[in-house]
């Protein structure tokens, strides 16, 4: 039973601990509403937070590391009773490693592109460092983080859950749980396509609706895992 409850732990944990981050963004950065205003308003405004904006980025970043041991260990608990679960586990945990990486170019990258737009004394250079973040933002942001590590998430979300159900490990409404937050999540893609295509259909909430549902649904499936009977073990 001990290793129901370390990975219960770890779901919990992660879960909260990247909560504590975002909603401190949303307060000194208002992201992700700021992503939507001009490249020069969003490195002027990183620039003024200074180093407790680069160390809260950094914080965001990396507070999800409890979630990959709790992916692994389902993996391992699990995948010879259900075939898609060691699937689901190398989804779960590239998704989770490159998300870690697009977020950490708010910390390693940005900085530098923020302090050269502000502090630069010609038109070029401005430019220069207008076209470098939008170029950084599309690969490192929206290609690795949002789009493939948001995907492999909700890929993972999708097989689990469903390993879950096979397994009737918990009450029927946490896998739903699972597939709805996936669903909202999934249509919050449609961002990234108008990132290239300004008329491509975007739901604007469905990003905070689907992550803060999934989040809720990890830290569910976290108690859950606590409550699990010796017949599961």
């Amino acid at each position: 039973m001990k290793i129901n409850h370390i990975i219960g732990s770890f779901l919990i944990a992660g879960a909260i601990a990247v909560l504590i981050p975002y909603t401190l963004l949303t307060i000194i950065f208002q992201y992700p509403d700021i992503l939507r205003e001009e490249t020069s308003v969003v490195l002027t405004r990183f620039h003024e937070g200074g180093k407790t904006l680069i160390w809260t980025w950094f914080a965001f970043a990396i507070t999800g590391i409890p979630l990959i041991p709790a992916y692994i260990m389902i993996g391992q608990k699990y995948e010879s009773k259900a075939p898609l679960v060691r699937v689901a586990t190398i989804i779960g945990v590239i998704g989770l490693i490159v998300q870690m990486i697009g977020l950490l170019r708010w910390t390693f990258v940005v900085p530098i592109f923020a302090e050269t737009f502000v502090k630069a004394t010609d038109e070029a250079t401005r430019a220069a460092a207008v076209v470098s973040f939008k170029t950084i933002h599309q690969f490192g942001g929206v290609i690795l983080g949002e789009y493939l590590g948001q995907l492999f998430t909700i890929i993972w979300t999708i097989l689990i859950s469903f390993s879950f159900a096979q397994l009737k490990l918990f009450p029927r409404w946490v896998n739903l749980l699972g597939y709805i937050s996936s669903v909202i999540y999934l249509m919050a893609q449609a961002e990234l396509f108008a990132t290239i295509m300004p008329d491509f259909p975007v739901w604007n909430m469905a990003g905070f609706i689907g992550s803060t549902l999934w989040l809720v649904w990890l830290i569910i499936v976290g108690i859950m895992f606590f409550r699990i009977e010796k017949t599961h073990a």
